[in-house]
């Protein structure tokens, strides 16, 4: 578990090869633990042929005794007589064989391959079986070096064997071609940026931005979808020219000026196409699949950990990861609900996880957030959530750092809603819907996160409200080629099938990003079982009959238990918990902003949002910002999602965008 960074040459310009360290470095969080660098030129036999040279950082030269380091004499005399063509660079979080044979980046034998890696491949050590039956032979214990093998014998085609999270930069010498890939759903980052004839790319825009090499700003149009949707469904980050690598997909750059930029998808993710299979078979499809993706995922050379927050899913995970793990270490997070009314006073679920904790016998700690913690992590927040996407996320912050004093790795319950239906209020939201046209346009309405349908108009400034029609085309663009409408289908299922498609798409991928830098910020790895292939391939073919009692989409009734949710997966985790908690009724892990907001943090959010320097940006009209605020703070409108997005943007800015800005906040 990593970060990656690099700078490829496609133009005339020369790469100044010293810039890859503070790429690195802006990444140090996602590896403390080594850091390296290596430099290739491509070929050209007019400049001496291929030429390559490896470095590791100054802080580790005790670890890599045969790597000169980076910042001596050998690398100020030797990196200016060449013309690079590409520097990659590494910062790593050893997880898997903590010796000095697993740094990176990381080399085949001949020469010909060369890997930096951010990632777990939890079946390495079948594909090493394989592999050695082929005559392959390795020298370490680590997947990166697996990895290499793995291309070595199938190309790009080894990306769908992989059964792990990974992004990474992979130079094939003899393919002459430099590979960026990313797993199935995006459980890693990747992203990119073209540059004055350069492409640069790292684990977090971040390392981009650290190059100097990219010109900073703001990117108008990922600004209006971000505040459309509070995510990002495009390719694009918020900030100018930074690029995602999509989830699935490879992108092959040619070393040298001949051929194009390819970008293909390796994988389609979810189809919609159902089984014939009945309930009871269902079941225990889903109650086998599940054990065996959290067993698979507890391969590790340091400490495991797991996140418990008194819900059916992480208590799954605690009690199959309890059986191989015993003690296992559990983290949760509460919140001090003093002068806390309405809906959410019941937002703290310490009480259900520490019985579950009792229960499963694990070793159990807990945070308790106070409405003054938000306003003394924003700023670092801010800083490590340079893509910015979803709601609050400073509880997911301290419950990380937590865990991150007990263990390197934790896993994690992200995934089980979007694949087996746990959000029923929001498919019921296109009820009634008998087509896609009707079920999409519905869905698009709700979606509006932050502002209804027109409202988001009234606060930009002129020069952006164009960009505001263009958010529907990036709406349609996640649900083409999606479940088709089955006219002769039931068209709850219908509807059913196309919402988790969507939310699979979306909901869950911001989530995963937030998610990734919560946990590296802390320098600790966050698995997910949920998102295991095997698992996942099981989901995806479950009648969407069996995940959502439908019959409740179709109900008049405006309230919607969130316990008809999830049914499959309930019933699969009752061999593994009390029944009280598979029957429980799906509640998120939401700080009570909507009270603090117009209590104890007002006085910060007045401070930030009403500064001159934020009101004089070129985005927003400030009087109208300032009505809508005063609704909240009044109480006559529950504003919390976008006083927490207008907060990201506004750091965001002072951090990366501001001449000031750039440097990390004390203590990240």
């Amino acid at each position: 578990m990593c970060g990656v960074a690099g700078i490829l040459k496609l133009g005339d310009r020369p790469l100044d090869p010293f810039a890859i360290k503070p790429m690195c470095d802006a990444i140090a969080h996602r590896g403390p633990d080594d850091a390296g660098y290596a430099f290739f030129t491509h070929g050209d036999p007019a400049r001496g042929g291929e030429y390559w040279v490896g470095f590791v950082d100054d802080e580790f030269h005790g670890r890599s005794d045969h790597l000169p380091s980076l910042g001596g004499e050998y690398a100020r005399r030797e990196l200016p007589r060449f013309s690079f063509d590409l520097a990659l660079g590494h910062r790593r979080l050893s997880v898997l064989d903590l010796s000095q044979y697993g740094h990176q980046p990381m080399s085949s034998p001949d020469r010909r391959i060369w890997v930096a890696y951010n990632g777990e491949i939890y079946n390495f050590r079948e594909l090493r079986s394989e592999l050695e039956a082929k005559g392959h032979v390795f020298r370490t214990e680590c997947d990166t070096e697996v990895l290499i093998h793995l291309w070595h014998e199938y190309g790009a085609d080894c990306l769908e064997k992989i059964d792990g999270m990974f992004a990474f930069a992979l130079v094939d010498r003899a393919d002459r071609s430099l590979f960026l890939a990313r797993d199935r759903f995006g459980v890693k980052p990747m992203y990119t940026a073209e540059q004055d004839g350069f492409l640069l790319f790292g684990s977090e825009p971040k390392a981009i931005l650290a190059s100097g090499m990219v010109e900073r700003g703001l990117d108008p149009g990922a600004l209006v979808e971000y505040l459309t949707f509070q995510n990002l469904y495009s390719d694009r980050a918020v900030l100018k020219g930074v690029r995602s690598l999509p989830a699935g997909h490879v992108m092959r750059i040619p070393l040298g000026r001949e051929g194009v930029i390819e970008t293909r998808a390796y994988h389609a993710g979810y189809t919609g196409e159902e089984a014939d299979w009945s309930f009871d078979e269902s079941v225990e499809r889903v109650a086998d699949a599940f054990t065996q993706a959290v067993e698979r995922q507890l391969v590790s050379d340091v400490p495991v950990g797991a996140y418990l927050s008194g819900g059916m899913d992480s208590g799954s995970i605690v009690a199959v990861a309890g059986r191989s793990l015993p003690r296992l270490a559990t983290f949760t997070g509460g919140f001090d609900l003093t002068n806390v009314s309405g809906i959410e006073q019941g937002f703290d679920e310490r009480p259900q996880a520490e019985r579950l904790s009792h229960l499963l016998q694990t070793e159990h700690y807990a945070v308790v957030l106070h409405a003054g913690d938000m306003p003394a992590a924003m700023e670092q927040i801010a800083y490590h959530v340079d893509d910015p996407r979803l709601g609050m996320c400073h509880q997911n912050w301290y419950v990380a750092k937590l865990a991150s004093r007990f263990v390197k790795v934790c896993l994690a319950g992200a995934g089980g809603d979007e694949l087996f239906g746990g959000y029923p209020w929001r498919y019921r939201q296109a009820a009634g819907a008998t087509s896609a046209q009707s079920f999409d346009d519905a869905y698009f309405a709700y979606w509006h996160r932050l502002l209804p349908p027109g409202g988001l108009e009234k606060m930009l400034h002129g020069d952006l409200r164009p960009y505001v029609a263009e958010t529907r085309g990036v709406f349609d663009q996640v649900l083409h080629g999606g479940p088709r409408w089955d006219e002769g289908a039931d068209d709850s299922n219908n509807l059913l099938r196309r919402a988790l498609h969507f939310e699979f798409k979306t909901f869950m991928h911001g989530f995963l990003a937030i998610e990734d830098r919560m946990s590296m910020a802390h320098s600790m790895e966050s698995r997910v079982p949920f998102l295991d292939n095997r698992l996942t391939e099981l989901a995806f073919q479950i009648p969407g009959r069996h995940k959502v009692r439908t019959a409740a989409l179709e109900s008049k009734d405006e309230h919607l238990e969130t316990a008809e949710g999830k049914w499959v997966l309930r019933s699969a985790m009752e061999s593994l918990l009390p029944r009280d908690f598979t029957q429980m009724k799906k509640q998120g892990f939401s700080p009570p902003d909507e009270n603090w907001y117009r209590g104890p943090s007002m006085n910060y959010v007045k401070e930030i949002l009403f500064d001159p320097r934020t009101e004089q940006r070129p985005w927003f009209d400030a009087p109208t910002v300032r009505l809508m605020l005063g609704e909240h703070f009044k109480g006559e409108r529950n504003h919390r999602l976008l006083i927490w997005s207008l907060l990201s943007l506004e750091w965001l800015q002072r951090h990366f965008v501001d001449a000031d800005g750039m440097g990390a906040p004390r203590g990240s």
